[in-house]
């Protein structure tokens, strides 16, 4: 089974969409969705943990191969994002759009470039699919996003300018290493002979490209106007797959090959961690905008993701793998929620809701399991992940896990009020209508997910076991 199949599907599946035309664009969207989640999962019970590898020579000079890795990590990563792409389009498929054509062929797009990202070996490969992925989310804020076109555009072109920026000093450590070992394949990234000063520039480049994309505080400035002029399937690709991408990329491309920066800046990273965590929590009790709520609180959770990640201890990278799975779709429910109430009420303004739960009781359940998930209440997918990196933490300095741990507190008081805010009081005077079959299906889809992984998470920590093992023993050596 070619693992090359999975790309071929996903950029096929682009072209097709944009030729469909606007009638049957989201359809055939949802075919090449579905059909990449079914070849992925398929690849998974075929190789499992052990993985598989594709190569062939693409440049002689200098030395670029189309290289491939699906190992345990690769494949999570790649299943939670071909899992949430047809969830995705489900969701937006009752809602109009104008040139659905040019919409979703740039959704299949850049889920094309970030599946690229988590499986390419080869480091100049995996720069192309990484800046390749930000071409289709621009022009989905710009075109389809909330608001006026300047803020949209202004708001999108920050984002392009900050990763783009960060990006390019990726860029820098990538020639510099291939200069060092003459190959830009990752085992040769692994093996490389780097001093101690070496290896610290080359850390701070990739953190710097990392702690953007995540984002880690104060690297976050860009967040919240981005994920509120976006539009919702925009936002959901952003903030459930997106964001994972620098998450992913710190455990496979940096923490390996720099470890000894990775021990030398663990508390400085781990520290700035641990301010995101609670500022994002603080600052999004003070949002009175639904969006930008979710922004800071998806902040506030992919603060917890980076600082299981730089603990470099195997608990703290398992969690941190477990949490970025967890929080692609938990997060997409959150947001889907959100579009729910925004095309209900024409408004994401906290303050004008109250009381939908009368009018709503399904939505009101589907999004109260969401948060409840959210809080990282024990038997949800978000729980599993939080514990093992505040275990993973512990390892390393009691207080870490300590103060990180005031997270739960506070995600619990500024998620449940929220919910108090939005669907509980006085009914509203203007009736809500209550979730549709198809909207009952994605919640379905979503809450299944994080309510079976939270009960028997053993399939999936079983699968990346093999990869944070090598990658530890890399971090130790």
């Amino acid at each position: 089974m070619n693992i090359t199949i999975i790309l071929i599907i996903l950029l096929v599946g682009a072209i097709l969409t944009y030729l469909s035309g606007n009638r049957f664009a989201s359809k055939v969207a949802m075919l090449f969705g579905v059909a990449a989640a079914i070849f992925s999962v398929a690849l998974c019970l075929k190789y499992g943990a052990a993985g598989a590898n594709f190569s062939i020579d693409w440049i002689s000079k200098p030395n670029i191969s189309f290289s491939l890795k699906a190992d345990g990590l690769s494949m999570a990563m790649i299943l939670m994002t071909t899992i949430l792409l047809p969830i995705i389009i489900l969701g937006t498929q009752s809602r109009e759009f104008k040139n659905e054509k040019m919409l979703y062929s740039l959704v299949m797009f850049m889920v094309f470039a970030m599946v690229g990202a988590f499986l390419s070996s080869n480091a100049l490969l995996y720069y192309v699919f990484w800046e390749m992925s930000l071409i289709p989310i621009y022009f989905i804020i710009v075109l389809w996003g909330n608001g006026e076109i300047v803020k949209r555009r202004k708001a999108a072109m920050t984002f392009f300018l900050f990763t783009f920026a960060g990006s390019l000093f990726m860029l820098a450590a990538i020639i510099y290493m291939y200069t060092k070992t003459g190959s830009f394949q990752l085992e040769a990234f692994y093996n490389a002979s780097l001093s101690q000063t070496e290896q610290i520039w080359i850390f701070l480049a990739f953190f710097l490209a990392y702690a953007i994309k995540i984002p880690i505080f104060p690297f976050h400035t860009w967040q919240a106007n981005v994920y509120q002029k976006a539009p919702a399937i925009g936002t959901m690709l952003l903030a459930g797959i997106m964001s994972k991408m620098g998450a992913y990329s710190v455990i496979r491309w940096q923490l390996p090959v720099t470890p000894y920066a990775s021990n030398e800046f663990r508390t400085i990273i781990v520290i700035l961690c641990i301010i995101g965590v609670v500022y994002g929590a603080i600052m999004a009790l003070r949002q009175d905008d639904l969006k930008r709520f979710l922004a800071y609180a998806s902040l506030s959770h992919v603060g917890f993701i980076a600082a299981g990640s730089y603990a470099l201890t195997y608990d703290g990278l398992e969690g941190a793998v477990i949490l970025i799975l967890a929080h692609g779709f938990g997060i997409v429910g959150m947001f889907y929620s959100a579009d729910v109430i925004q095309t209900r009420m024409h408004t994401l303004t906290i303050s004008k809701m109250g009381g939908i739960k009368e009018h709503a009781p399904k939505f009101s359940v589907a999004f109260f399991i969401s948060i409840l998930s959210s809080i990282g209440i024990p038997l949800t997918f978000n729980f599993i992940g939080e514990f093992t990196i505040m275990f993973g933490l512990y390892q390393v300095n009691l207080w870490y896990a300590l103060t990180i741990g005031t997270a739960l507190f506070l995600g619990a008081l500024f998620m449940l009020r929220m919910y108090q805010q939005v669907m509980l009081g006085e009914p509203s005077v203007n009736p809500f209508r209550d979730l549709s079959k198809t909207e009952t299906v994605v919640f379905a889809l979503i809450i299944g997910v994080l309510i079976f992984f939270g009960v028997y998470v053993k399939p999936l920590t079983d699968l990346v076991s093999t990869s944070l093992t090598e990658i530890v023993m890399y971090i130790n050596r």
